[in-house]
């Protein structure tokens, strides 16, 4: 069963997304499953390591603590395999890259269009992995997103809904009891927060995931498919930095900001790679001014590389990021290194002198080609000689030949990447048309007399961007819509039940005056009238006429609802919101009744007293508070999603 099986449905105007099936057995669910396995068992073998250290610190036998030692020192080992069976899940980017238009070694020949149409692969990340939170069905479907921008979509309609969930049942000041459970996508370390933000910025994590997994699938031997991946890994470089700008100190080593940094780098550098292999498939017609730019790209291509290999090698990074990552941004940083120099070599030894009016293009472009103008002849002289052009190709290809032999010596040096024999066919093909040019220009053996080529200048005619994600594309309505606008009916206020209020229709009407719309307000209360008569007050809300639902109703509809009761009596339903003061009277209160509690020491009329206190201490209805961000609008649609802070002590609120 391919991923073209996976199921994405749409139901009207609610639309409901189904993730990919999580029984299928795609080679990307098998490594999914996997991940949630060896997830599982990291975990058990944490809390036996936990329960034992524990055990240790806590005893003073012995004989006890050698056994514990000794356990530990099991459970530490297990833990140690674990990791490293995760490490080579997480190197297994062959699975998500696309098969199409793959030659095997003979079929490809060592010219330069052949080999170039052959992609290098990418670096993609698996998602994490969580455990089912019990909040409603049509929420289970973000843990099993396809893979493709139905799935997206997905994940972005479930990030959205949490603005309507947190807005509407989780208080400011205290959690709801729910934990939230995210393994690491790098380590496997299980993490458990209570705050909702938590469940946000996974999310976020898995949306960029998502995206690596998008573009390293890709056919990149096609423009469209370059493009296509371009803008996946643009992507997916805005989802990791928008999760590292608006969320900090994650419990997570995965969504820490080193990490992130270390990401959205290795993003931009793919990015990068593909820009790389656009120019290669587009040409130019010049093909001594397209063989300069493609020596500068691969250069700017080594250059982004090196600079993920440093942030991956620096603590803490590099003690999580998997080996043969590492090892990989290496042989890339080395390879294009050896793909620059072999294309200004190319450009010198190949090309033939054009007319006048081409001379100054071509010698502006040879003076950009160096980040140093090299020693000995000037550039109009190297142009129009031949022998000085063979040399100062000769010393470039004789640098790509050095640094193709080292990409291989690291490339042999990781295990993992061994067994991916693309990329090994590509190295050595690369390094064997080098080897070829040397050979047809090579006129006398001073191999290791010739002068040394000068640094190639980075250049790049496409810089990467960062494409922070779009929420408001995917438009959700809140699924708790019918418990009324999250104006009023979310967790910032606190109110009463909902009461009944029984009115009579006297000559003056009912004794009251409305204002607004979903939920209408009582204005006005009309002394000794129906309304007052009967308990309303003047910041009522009206929620319900004779049982019929009115949270949502605007105030031309409800005016005409009660002009239309045929009987002189009318049935409403009213809730009344308690005010800040009200809620501080309450609390003092309390602390009052507290202290006379504790005395025990009443008189009558004390004890009459505190048992006032006390009726009048009790909240009526139910307590949903918020903190300060942007409400919602009246008419229940999407809205701008706020930034999320953290508190002092590190914990997502």
């Amino acid at each position: 069963m391919t991923e073209s099986g996976a199921e994405s449905e749409l139901r009207g105007n609610g639309s409901v997304r189904k993730g990919c099936d999580p029984f299928a057995q795609t080679q990307r669910s098998k490594l999914q499953h996997r991940r949630a396995r060896i997830n599982q068992q990291i975990n058990k073998e944490m809390r036996m390591r936990a329960g034992a250290e524990n055990l240790l610190r806590a005893t003073t036998n012995n004989k006890v603590k050698e056994n514990v030692a000794l356990e530990l020192s099991f459970v530490n080992s297990n833990l140690q395999l674990l990791k490293e069976e995760l490490e080579e899940l997480n190197s297994s980017v062959e699975v998500y890259q696309n098969g199409k238009g793959i030659p095997s070694l003979k079929q490809m020949s060592l010219n330069f269009s052949s080999s170039e149409s052959v992609s290098v692969p990418m670096i993609p990340l698996g998602l994490k992995e969580t455990k089912e939170v019990e909040l409603t069905m049509p929420l289970k479907a973000m843990r099993t997103p396809t893979r493709n921008e139905a799935g997206i979509e997905l994940l972005m309609e479930y990030y959205n809904q949490l603005y309507f969930i947190d807005n509407r049942f989780f208080p400011p000041n205290k959690n709801m009891g729910i934990f939230f459970h995210w393994y690491d996508s790098l380590t496997g370390v299980p993490s458990y927060q209570r705050a909702l933000a938590f469940e946000k910025g996974s999310i976020l994590f898995n949306i960029g995931a998502l995206y690596t997994q998008i573009g390293a699938r890709q056919d990149r031997t096609t423009k469209e498919g370059i493009d296509h991946a371009i803008d996946a890994f643009q992507k997916a470089a805005g989802a990791m930095n928008y999760l590292k700008e608006n969320f900090s100190n994650a419990p997570s080593l995965d969504m820490s900001t080193p990490s992130l940094n270390m990401l959205v780098r290795l993003m931009i550098a793919q990015v990068q790679e593909c820009v790389f292999e656009k120019v290669m498939v587009a040409g130019i017609k010049d093909e001594f001014l397209m063989q300069l730019q493609s020596a500068q790209e691969a250069a700017r291509v080594a250059d982004v590389y090196s600079l993920v290999y440093q942030t991956m090698t620096q603590p803490p990074v590099k003690n999580y990021v998997p080996f043969s990552w590492t090892t990989l941004v290496q042989v890339k940083s080395e390879y294009f290194k050896a793909v620059s120099h072999y294309f200004a070599a190319v450009a010198l030894c190949d090309h033939i002198m054009g007319p006048d009016d081409e001379e100054s293009e071509q010698v502006k472009a040879l003076q950009q080609l160096h980040v140093t103008i090299p020693e000995g002849p000037s550039l109009i002289t190297v142009l129009k000689d031949k022998e000085e052009r063979r040399k100062l190709g000769k010393a470039h290809l004789k640098k790509a030949i050095i640094k193709h032999e080292e990409a291989m010596r690291i490339h042999s040096l990781c295990r993992i990447l061994r067994k991916m024999d693309i990329l090994q066919e590509v190295l050595a093909i690369v390094h064997k048309r080098s080897l070829k040019k040397y050979s047809e220009i090579d006129h006398e053996d001073d191999f290791f007399d010739t002068v040394e080529a000068p640094e190639i200048h980075p250049k790049t005619q496409q810089k990467p961007e960062i494409k922070t994600p779009n929420f408001s594309k995917v438009k959700v309505t809140d699924i708790f819509h019918r418990l009324g606008p999250l104006s009023v009916f979310s967790a910032k206020n606190r109110w009463t039940p909902a009461r009944e209020v029984h009115l009579k229709k006297s000559e003056k009407g009912f004794g009251f005056t409305l204002r607004g719309d979903s939920p209408v307000l009582i204005a006005g209360v009309v002394p000794d009238g129906s309304a007052d008569e009967a308990g309303l007050r003047e910041g009522d809300y009206l929620v319900s006429v004779n049982e019929q639902d009115c949270k949502w109703s605007k105030h031309t509809d409800v005016v005409q609802l009660l002009k239309n009761i045929s009987t002189d009596g009318v049935s409403i339903g009213v809730i009344t919101l308690i005010t800040s003061e009200q809620q501080n009277n309450q609390a003092d209160r309390k602390s009052l009744l507290g202290t006379m509690s504790s005395a025990s020491i009443f008189s009558g009329n004390d004890k009459e007293n505190s048992r006032k206190i006390a009726d009048s201490s009790k909240s009526p209805g139910l307590l949903l508070t918020w903190n300060k961000k942007k409400n919602s609008s009246k008419d229940g649609s999407t809205h701008s999603l706020p930034f999320i802070a953290v508190t002092d002590d590190g914990s997502f609120y």
